[in-house]
């Protein structure tokens, strides 16, 4: 019986060993699409400023409240009893029941709402604007995963090709073709590769790290993974039509422009707040009192109207300083739009500059670093090339291959910086 018992219990580890290797493998590689999609979707800080806005959109409701009416009850009538001149508090006592209301003149309550809806309007942009720069960070980081991850194909590509080259010395050594002082520079040459591949490892890990920080996703290094278009395209629209775009799409621009607008409403509300408000009252009054012989009607209504009169307190000072307001949120307007010309035309000569420097790379420089590596690397096999040759032409393509990818990365970098100073992906 126990020997049964401890049967399945041994089949059940089998089966979780056996799946063990399928839980840790690492996940489908992920495309920009969807980091974005993950990172506006988790990202703390961004949902955090996120709930500005539905503050705001609360204190809608708060702005579109009407005043409350006011109830009140007047007990009164205590009296001498005529004729006995004996004092009964509680024989001649009427209740006064009232009840008043103020109302709001000149527009004041829909106002105060239409400045609340422009400033949930602010707010949206204004979280807008922070989605777009945390969201230029965020490319940062996938670019430079990218590029760490292009570096590290090419470190490992280089040291297979040099462990052939090594292998090969070998042979050559063996039968007597090169010196022994020969093949034991070129193995040592083989640190340098070595030393690069751990490197690449390294800042391959640190920024799926940063970028893992960014989607506050908790998945282990090993198993996170990005993918995506490493390389540039050499066309560019011109920079025109990405300063009529920036100024359709920048959020902030859209801010400062609300922000515009709010100040001309809360203007208005301030004049609307020094007009005077009356409030309108009404009270019924029953009156059970039968010792006093004048009393005839037991039963009376009244109305009031309560009108302040606004001889000191005009409201001067806000209508002062939101007139002020509006000047100042319209020269703030004037800063922005010119940062934003600024922010896309510094974008734009950095992404000229780096496609500049990528074409001849492109259409010359990388093909000629690997003829001339192929080419020394032959010669030298056949004795045609010294050692030295052969050692600086395995440097010089390992130089043009790195350069070329961090100007790669450095176009990237700055077709994100295009972005966000246009405030939409216009290069992908």
């Amino acid at each position: 019986m126990n020997e049964f018992l401890r049967f399945p219990s041994t089949a059940a580890v089998a089966a979780l060993l056996a799946l063990a290797p399928v839980c840790l493998e690492a996940q489908p590689a992920l495309t920009w699409d969807q980091v974005r999609a993950r990172f506006e979707a988790n990202n703390p800080a961004l949902r955090a400023d996120a709930d500005n806005v539905d503050e705001m959109r609360a204190e809608e409701i708060t702005a579109d409240l009407r005043p409350n009416p006011q109830f009140g009850v007047t007990v009164d009538g205590t009296q001498i009893v005529p004729n006995k001149g004996v004092w009964e508090p509680l024989k001649g006592t009427f209740e006064v029941p009232s009840i008043s209301y103020l109302h709001e003149r000149d527009h004041k309550r829909e106002l105060r709402l239409q400045s609340a809806q422009q400033g949930t309007q602010i707010t949206q942009s204004q979280h807008e604007d922070l989605d777009r720069t945390m969201v230029f960070a965020l490319r940062s980081a996938f670019v430079q995963t990218l590029e760490a991850k292009d570096v590290l194909d090419m470190a490992r590509a280089d040291l297979d090709y040099y462990d052939h080259i090594i292998a090969i010395s070998r042979d050559r050594l063996h039968a007597g073709d090169i010196a022994q002082i020969d093949f034991d520079r070129i193995e040592l040459l083989r640190v340098q590769y070595e030393s690069e591949l751990e490197t690449a490892i390294v800042n391959l890990r640190t920024a799926k790290i940063q970028l893992l920080q960014l989607l506050n996703d908790q998945t282990p290094v090993a198993q996170f993974d990005v993918t995506g278009p490493f390389d540039f395209s050499n066309t560019l629209q011109p920079l025109a039509s990405f300063r009529q775009i920036a100024l359709a799409n920048r959020p902030d621009l859209q801010a400062a422009l609300q922000t515009i607008q709010q100040s001309e409403t809360n203007h208005k509300l301030a004049v609307a707040n020094g007009s005077t408000d009356p409030t309108f009252g009404a009270w019924y009054t029953y009156n059970s009192s039968t010792n006093n012989p004048q009393t005839v009607d037991s039963q009376t209504l009244g109305l009031s109207v309560d009108i302040p009169l606004r001889v000191f307190d005009r409201n001067q000072g806000e209508k002062q300083r939101t007139q002020i307001d509006i000047d100042r949120s319209q020269e703030a307007s004037q800063a922005v739009r010119a940062q934003v010309f600024s922010d896309v035309d510094t974008a734009y000569a950095e992404v000229e500059s780096n496609i500049a420097l990528l074409q001849p790379y492109k259409d010359q420089y990388n093909a000629e670093a690997l003829h001339v590596r192929d080419t020394v690397t032959y010669s030298y096999q056949h004795g045609g090339a010294s050692l030295m040759d052969f050692l600086n032409a395995q440097s010089d393509f390992r130089q043009v291959q790195l350069a070329y990818a961090q100007l790669i990365g450095a176009y990237l970098t700055a077709a994100a910086q295009l972005n966000l100073a246009v405030g939409r992906e216009v290069i992908p």
